[in-house]
């Protein structure tokens, strides 16, 4: 064998061997989807299980909070006032599909592999309804799908299914519902027809089975369109700016940040026009109302049937959403408007009313709590834990830090990938693939997120304690690769002539002295050798 040959194998074996290590958990999924059958938790009744989901709701966007005068969600807060409220609820990916997959999973992006909204979901992963099927339960997926394309087929763990493709849309426009196979016109408004689907399917329910629900809205995706009866309904109220909308405000910013500004995903440039956000945001909270009605509606039909007190009632966001923070609009950054979302359980033979859950919870640990509230042990290789004992008052031993991914998308090339370890006071986020600056926050301090602390000499020690923390997490779970797939769709890459122009770069990376290159102390040392022995 050549030398040349040696180093190709070398080469090549490395790779392997990279690869291997990259996705260790995915080959579990692989043993486990040939038996789905976990063990029974000796003494748990198995329990019904309703579970809503929501696109793009804001963790902050519940009237409870107060947060914009015309935030009204009623129902919501009767879930927190009689159940339990999570404040601290985020996602691992603030990206449709990636977190959907975490939910249905329990895995991180890095290790489920869905990376984007574009790519096609492995048929080896396992969802969560899989393993409640395979225990007894009777399983429904009424709504939005959108993980892996633009398709609506049936997917595995469900028995009985209504979806659209991709996004879908509010109100029909010749497009078409799938329910179980079988292509059928959308007849009205989606979150109320899609409830409907949902309470007939439960309606229709025959036998003592446990049951699973998982209805998962179109809202409040944007474009947000409300239902006709609340169009309108809060035109005079007054947006209240968030202070980081104002340049100049956030202390230290990364440029790419800066520069985002004046983008799709921007206050200056929102999707390449001139939108309002005060008034999108305004739109965003009628179409939102829909959306509580709808939860509403299935707390009525609970409570009808004397199943109001033993269901357990999961409500939580996909992700959260921009409305002018650090100049932003829309999601993916690992700033708190984007990555954290609401979270309510409501189960009173479970949970007290006013319950308040104050540990960080994930979309991760979703698959793990309903499992365990249907009498199964968790499956090791998912990446989240139930937080049923939280809710039930009980002591447990809980993370420490939450990791979050976002990997840079091609279609929307202004935010780039991201990773960030979210403790309970402090947030480290770190960059790939660019020139500037990682960021530090004080949550305790500065809950806006408004002064960058990366360069600060008393909090250095912090800075190198979580970025060693963030990449053992990242190595322990597989997640030491950056993920690369083929274009796919049309970019999002333009900026207004006239608006803010692009980011300084930041005085502190800068130097004067251009007389030489600058050198390492052992190639400094070796110059100082020869001109000695001259």
């Amino acid at each position: 064998m050549s030398n040349q040959q040696k180093t190709s194998a070398i080469f090549y074996s490395i790779i392997l061997l990279c690869c291997i290590g990259a996705y260790p958990v995915l080959s579990q999924q692989k043993l486990a989807a040939k038996s789905l059958s976990l063990s029974k938790v000796k003494g748990v009744k198995p329990r019904n299980i309703i579970f809503i989901l929501t696109d793009d709701h804001r963790y902050d966007a519940l009237g409870l909070l107060k947060a914009q005068s015309f935030i009204e969600t009623p129902n919501l807060d009767r879930m927190a006032k009689e159940g339990a409220y999570l404040p601290n609820a985020f996602v691992t990916t603030s990206l449709c599909s990636p977190s959907r997959a975490s939910i249905l999973t329990g895995l991180y992006a890095h290790t489920h592999q869905v990376v984007d909204n574009n790519n096609p979901v492995s048929k080896e992963l396992v969802f969560y309804p899989q393993y409640l099927q395979k225990a007894g339960y009777e399983t429904a997926m009424v709504g939005k799908w959108h993980m892996g394309g633009e398709f609506d087929d049936p997917q595995r763990g469900f028995d009985y299914w209504v979806s659209f493709k991709g996004q879908g849309v509010y109100y029909p426009n010749g497009n078409t519902l799938n329910i179980n196979g079988k292509s059928t016109p959308q007849k009205g408004y989606i979150t109320d027809e899609l409830t409907d689907y949902a309470l007939e399917w439960l309606n229709s329910r025959k036998g003592d089975k446990p049951f699973m629900l998982y209805l998962s809205h179109k809202g409040v995706h944007a474009e947000f369109l409300p239902a006709g009866r609340h169009a309108g309904k809060f035109k005079d109220h007054n947006f209240m700016p968030p202070l980081t909308m104002q340049p100049g405000t956030h202390q230290d910013a990364p440029m790419w940040v800066q520069n985002q500004r004046n983008s799709w995903h921007g206050v200056e440039y929102p999707y390449h026009s001139n939108l309002n956000i005060g008034e999108y945001y305004k739109q965003y909270a009628e179409t939102l109302y829909g959306v509580d009605e709808s939860v509403g509606r299935v707390m009525a039909y609970l409570q009808e049937k004397g199943l109001l007190e033993s269901t357990l009632l999961i409500y939580m966001g996909d992700n959260g959403f921009q409305f002018g923070e650090h100049g932003l609009i829309d999601k993916r950054t690992a700033y708190e408007e984007s990555m954290r979302v609401p979270m309510l359980a409501h189960c009173p033979e479970q949970i007290k009313p006013g319950t308040v859950v104050k540990e960080v919870v994930a979309n991760i640990d979703l698959a793990p709590t309903l499992l365990e509230a249907a009498g199964l042990t968790v499956p090791q290789h998912m990446d989240g834990q139930s937080f049923l004992p939280l809710m039930q008052g009980k002591r447990t031993v809980w993370r420490e830090g939450l990791l979050y991914e976002y990997y840079w998308e091609r279609n929307f090339p202004h935010t780039p990938t991201i990773h960030a370890l979210r403790g309970d006071r402090y947030k480290y986020i770190h960059y790939h693939g660019i020139w500037d600056t990682d960021e530090l926050y004080d949550l305790q301090t500065d809950s806006l997120e408004t002064r960058n602390l990366i360069r600060s000499e008393a909090h250095q020690e912090i800075v190198k304690a979580m970025n060693k923390q963030l990449f053992e997490k990242l190595r322990s779970t597989g997640g030491m690769y950056i993920p690369l797939y083929e274009d796919k769709g049309r970019q999002q890459n333009l900026r207004y002539e006239y608006g803010t122009p692009g980011a300084a770069f930041p005085s502190y990376l800068k130097r004067e002295d251009t007389d030489k290159p600058q050198q390492n102390k052992a190639q400094q040392a070796a110059e100082d050798a020869m001109q000695k022995k001259k």
